[in-house]
């Protein structure tokens, strides 16, 4: 799967990591929907890491059509809500 970090780049990363980064998204959409600013930034941030570090960066001259887009560390709390469906950020998870 190609994900897109929104104003960084691209990664490759398995679908066998998807578990792991569904968990993280379940914990964001509840930090959303309660309006918890402080864990939301947290989990963002622990989210991000977590894509660049299981993902293989592409090069930055790759024009690989992105599977999932993923919104930038500096994301507001309502920008990110505006991204999300009704499985949050990453499809399969909630």
């Amino acid at each position: 799967m190609i994900v897109r970090i929104m104003g960084e780049g691209q990664v490759r990363l398995e679908d066998s990591h998807l578990a792991e980064l569904n968990r993280l998204d379940d914990e964001l959409l509840a930090e959303i929907q309660n309006g918890d600013g402080p864990g939301f930034r947290r989990t963002l941030a622990a989210l991000l890491a977590r894509v660049r570090e299981l993902g293989t960066p592409l090069a930055d001259d790759s024009l690989e059509p992105s599977e999932l887009i993923l919104p930038s560390p500096d994301a507001t709390l309502e920008e990110v809500r505006e991204l999300l469906s009704d499985d949050g950020l990453i499809p399969g998870g909630a």
